[in-house]
């Protein structure tokens, strides 16, 4: 009796000490489950264990306080009226425009025709809920669009076909119909209805199918086949409509939706989410906001997020990596109530103007990734696509994601390409100032890894997609099983009644979800014993034949027999219980292999992840997860790839050591650990654990040192870890739920609740996060999107960088480089952000900045007319100037190392460049890129204006006539033909020393779609001395070429740029170095209609006539 009652007093040490769970007190336990007859007296404890218990019971209450608080912030609204239904717009007048003189224009009506065919031939029509469209007021058009716009594309609908001809070709790549106008009115229409019907609680999510797209319109300008901006009317319409405070728009079209972007850049309010092919500039719209230095401007910094793609071929793995590292975490943080979508799907393979090869199943995806925001609240509107088959699929995968069918597993390889790393680094270090979530802990790579990348990068080689392949849609009678026996309630602990580990535990998990009426919806499942044949795929013999003889023991050898194992208690009906465990898991595995469910959750005790091969452990006998995925393996008979995903509290030992081995098998675990002081205790939780032999990688675990772990932590493991290694591996993620209520409504398909993140994620956890990838980045290519700079674009040349120390008020130190050679060659990828920017150029000349490498003694001799050292820079030649240099003419020079600059002037000469855009500092914003457009006149003014003003000899001449130059300048409406990029590039001398500096020379545009809005010059001519109208300043003024009007640059008082934002009058010419600025096309435009402007100003200004005719 004495060693007996010692072996005693040891178990319940050690299984106080290992105990995995805090016992909460329930005063519904039965009394029979106390101590019975023929049991163990226990001994009186020692103080030792009396003040532990007392302290556990402290920490205990602290934890479920702190449980209690967190469940009140969160709406679970689980008791709510569930909402259902996918709203769809499709109206056939949407088909009554094309255009009138190009029959193969390929924004045409068989667009609609396609999709609607898709549509039907699958039966989603029916399974929709179809709404009306109907048109837009010009009351709710005028939320973004200026009425003076409104009206003149309202006078369209009386044009003959010349005068929408002319109209037309003064924007950039659109036609006109005398329908257009109709059916843009009635696309804006049909969003908004669905934006009522969703915000008003009629339908969960929608979509409308229209055209035209709408992403490319601004303020007053039509763009990109865009008339109005369905999307960003959309967003305020919610908002002043239905007081929505936080709107996320999402733009997958392949083309950068910059009319949506100048729409928001300065609104916290809404937050712009953009991904498109972008290729350093070349790509169509051709504009440096497009680029991932460009994050919104004044309280809308950090709201506008651009992920530029560099080269084509880009596939699903790209987008759902960007969507994973930036913007589901971004979008977590900030909260929606609604999300738009503009959703183009030009970036599908087999598209002529995308050349992506994402696929519809990688749409599907997407689209799944935006249900989990916003309650579920999402609208796709239809933007681009022009390969008809993948157009139809493209939409088509898409609705079939909001109607709640599962996604299809991808064809393409799960991982990121090098090109999609380096841009979503990039854009993950501009936007990490302004998002809490996206900080991450100093990464760092060894050596030989990186030598190990760069092999593994010169081998990847172009992509090759394979042929688009067909998607099929499982037809299930039942989305959801659920499995549950009240037999499980028989495993029972015979000496403490409080035991955490209890059958209410299940019973009480099956009550409330009775309450929900969740258990109603599912497809109950028998429960059945596992199988002995199915034990054994995990579990020995010798320890099966163990737990099976202690269903006749008696209670005293019970006892002795739990106490020879770890945190574990036995009684006569242990062994039944966990059999009957095991075998619901793997009915419910049976009935997803055999589709009579999408997915399931298995209400089952006893536990199981401990369970060692031959060894009961914390609580657990047999292991239910680990029999199920072999069970699952052996009816597909194949090692089916299974990722198992354990979010316990505690390390699944059992399940870890039983696959460590296997590379079948992914084991994921999210776990508390301490430094090993956390039950199970010791090092096999550790994040350095990453499985043996031929399983090496395929164990991960998140080890968090310390308590209070939250939303905000597992999120970012999520989305930094878990998703991307389990997209790469390409595996089917089934979650086996410890039952609770939300993760079945979850499995069910209902919209989780809106989460409110109350902090950001803590550094502790971080440091967890970034040590697990630290050791599985050398396995899974997915993972190496981080904080460092990247080595994309071999470069054959060293270059010396420098910093250049601003103002305080300019922000943060900047990065230039200055060169070694003449000419350096181009690292599209440099990791940099909106307050660090390094600067490198093209080797191959396809920048749309030429390059001019002087000694400091040859920079002062360079100018033909150099300004007086300090004075304030013109606005335009600020963009690239220095602050005490300005070289002056049609090209713009940058700024030099070690010279004091302003932050815009760095970011001009950034490597990726197109024609510039404004830029600003913190304490001087710019307006928004596009806040007017063309000047305002009648259509018959407008035709007049057009066919006297003498753009060249012909202009005027029909477009079949038109010289190579002009049909390649207007010739963009296709949208993505590229331009030459060639670019005049002059090296002087060989500057190794260290007194070199390097200019940018911006080169102007040559035409420009806005030239129409020049006015005559003043029969008394121009006055280069006239000061500014509002302020009365000398120092640097502008002329408006609409109005003739004189203002001030923006390092003034920038009244010219009030004037353009109260104007709209996009052209002004600068009386300090007589360069002409478009605000519309965010660029200088030198042009044969400025030249005589020009001529006037010059023989004002120096009293001669201009040294050129052009």
């Amino acid at each position: 009796m004495t060693s007996t009652g010692q072996d005693s007093t040891t178990t319940r040490q050690r299984r106080s000490r290992h105990n995995p769970h805090s016992p909460p007190h329930d005063s519904s336990v039965t009394s029979k489950r106390g101590v019975k007859k023929g049991a163990l007296l226990h001994s009186s404890p020692s103080l030792a264990e009396v003040k532990k218990k007392g302290r556990m019971k402290k920490l205990s209450q602290a934890a479920e306080q702190d449980l209690i608080v967190g469940l009140q912030g969160l709406d679970l609204n689980l008791e709510a009226k569930t909402l259902s239904g996918t709203g769809l717009v499709f109206d056939e007048q949407l088909n009554e425009f094309h255009c009138l003189w190009d029959d193969s224009f390929p924004e045409c009506p068989e667009r609609l025709h396609a999709i609607k065919q898709q549509l039907i031939q699958e039966g989603l029509v029916d399974r929709c809920v179809s709404f009306q469209a109907r048109f837009a007021e010009k009351e709710e058009l005028m939320l973004v669009h200026s009425l003076e716009y409104i009206d003149l594309m309202e006078t369209t609908q009386y044009m003959n076909e010349g005068e929408l001809r002319i109209l037309a070709d003064t924007y950039d790549s659109v036609y006109l119909h005398p329908n257009s106008y109709t059916c843009a009115c009635l696309a804006s229409g049909s969003v908004l209805r669905l934006v009522d019907a969703v915000l008003g609680n009629e339908i969960r999510n929608g979509m409308a199918i229209i055209r035209p797209p709408g992403h490319h319109a601004q303020h007053s300008l039509m763009d990109g086949y865009c008339m109005f901006n369905h999307v960003a009317v959309a967003a305020r319409y919610a908002q002043k409509k239905h007081a929505i405070q936080r709107v996320l728009i999402v733009d997958w079209d392949v083309h950068h939706g910059q009319g949506t972007q100048f729409a928001f850049d300065r609104d916290p309010s809404v937050l712009y989410f953009s991904i498109h092919r972008y290729e350093q500039g070349r790509f169509w719209p051709h504009l440096k906001a497009s680029n991932w230095s460009t994050v919104g401007f004044g309280r809308g910094q950090g709201y506008t997020i651009n992920v530029p793609w560099n080269q084509v071929g880009m596939r699903d793995a790209d987008y759902i990596a960007a969507f994973l590292h930036l913007l589901l975490p971004v979008a977590l943080e900030f909260q929606p109530q609604l999300v738009l979508v503009a959703a183009g799907f030009d970036a599908l393979q087999g598209d002529p103007k995308g050349e992506m090869a994402a696929t519809p199943a990688g749409f599907a995806q997407l689209t799944h990734l935006l249900m989990g925001l916003a309650g579920g609240k999402l609208i796709l509107s239809l933007e681009g696509g022009y390969n008809f088959r993948s157009l139809a699929e493209g939409v088509s995968a898409s609705l079939h994601t909001l109607l709640g069918d599962p996604c299809p597993i991808l064809e393409s390889p799960g991982a990121p390409c090098w090109s999609a790393q380096a841009s979503l680094s990039c854009a993950l270090e501009a936007l990490e100032p302004f998002w809490e979530v996206l900080v991450r802990s100093a990464e760092t790579l060894d050596e030989d890894f990186l030598e190990e990348e760069n092999v593994e990068k010169e081998e990847e080689g172009p992509w090759q997609p394979p042929a688009l392949p067909v998607l099929t849609w499982p037809v299930l009678q039942a989305r959801t099983g659920l499995v549950y026996d009240q037999r499980m309630m028989g495993h029972y602990n015979l000496w403490d009644n409080h035991h955490p580990e209890m059958p209410q535990r299940v019973f009480r998990i099956m009550r409330r979800l009775e309450e929900l009426g969740l258990a109603g919806r599912c497809l109950t499942l028998p429960a059945r014993p596992a199988t002995d044949s199915e034990l054994l795929t995990c579990h020995s013999a010798e320890y099966v034949g163990r737990l099976r003889a202690t269903a006749k023991m008696k209670t005293r050898e019970l006892h002795r027999e739990g106490s020879n194992f770890d945190s574990i208690y036995i009684c006569p009906g242990t062994f039944a219980c966990a059999q009957l465990a095991t075998g619901a898991t793997c009915r419910l595995v049976e009935a997803v292999l055999a589709g009579e469910v999408l997915n399931g959750a298995a209400v089952v005790r006893p536990p199981g992840h401990h369970a060692e091969r031959d060894a009961a452990c914390g609580f657990c006998f047999f292991n239910s997860v680990a029999v199920a995925a072999r069970h699952a393996q052996a009816i597909s008979g194949h090692a089916l790839r299974i990722l198992i995903v354990d979010w316990d509290v505690h390390h699944g030992n059992g399940t870890q050591h039983i696959f460590e081995e296997d590379p079948s098998v992914l084991y994921i675990s999210l776990h508390r650990y301490d430094h090993g002081t956390f039950f199970p205790m010791g090092d096999e939780g550790a994040s350095s654990q990453m499985g043996r032999a031929a399983g090496t990688g395929f164990t991960v675990n998140v080890a968090w040192n310390g308590p209070r772990v939250g939303d905000a932590d597992y999120l970012a493991a999520w989305h930094r870890l878990v998703l991307p290694i389990a997209y790469e591996g390409g595996y089917n993620l089934t979650s086996i739920s410890e039952s609770m209520a939300a993760c079945t409504r979850s499995l069910l398909g209902d919209p989780p609740p809106l989460l409110t993140l109350a902090r950001p994620p803590l550094s502790g956890a971080l440091a967890s996060i970034t040590e697990t990838i630290q050791v599985h980045r050398r396995y899974w290519r997915s993972l190496r999107v981080m904080k460092v700079e990247d080595k994309e674009g071999p470069s054959s040349s060293k270059s010396i960088t420098r910093k250049v120390t601003l103002p305080a008020h300019r922000g943060p130190a900047v990065q230039m480089t200055a060169p070694d050679r003449n000419i350096l060659d181009a690292d599209i990828g440099k990791a940099t952000s909106a307050s660090s920017v390094e600067v490198s150029t093209p080797d191959q000349a396809k920048s749309e900045t030429a390059v001019v490498a002087l000694n400091q003694d040859q920079a002062s001799e360079a100018p033909t007319r150099e300004a007086m050292l300090d004075q304030t820079p013109s606005e335009a030649a600020t963009e690239g100037a220095t602050l005490d240099q300005t070289i002056v003419g049609t090209a713009t020079v940058g700024a030099t190392p070690g010279q004091t600059t302003s932050e815009e002037a760095v970011r001009e000469a950034e490597v990726i460049q197109t024609p510039p855009a404004l830029r600003t500092d913190s304490q001087t914003p710019p307006a928004s890129p596009v806040q007017g457009a063309t000047a305002q006149i009648s259509p018959s003014k407008l035709t007049e204006s057009l066919r006297t003003l003498d753009l060249n000899s012909e202009a005027q001449k029909a477009p079949e006539s038109q010289s190579p130059e002009e049909e390649r300048l207007l010739g963009e409406a296709a949208e993505g033909q590229d331009r030459d990029h060639s670019m005049l590039i002059q090296s002087f001398g060989d500057h190794a020393d260290g007194d070199q500096v390097t200019f940018y020379a911006v080169i102007p545009l040559p035409w420009c779609p806005h030239l129409v809005a020049v006015g005559p010059i003043p029969e008394s001519g121009l006055d280069v001395t006239q000061p500014c109208q509002d302020c009365g300043t000398l120092q640097e003024n502008w002329v408006c070429l609409s109005c003739y009007q004189v203002y001030c640059g923006r390092y003034v008082s920038a009244h010219m740029l009030q004037h353009h934002g109260v104007s709209g009058h996009p052209l002004v010419l600068s009386y300090v170095d007589l360069s002409t600025w478009c605000y519309n096309c965010e660029a200088y435009v030198h042009h044969q209609a400025l030249l005589d402007v020009k001529s006037i100003a010059h023989q004002n200004k120096f009293g001669e006539d201009m040294p050129h005719s052009h």
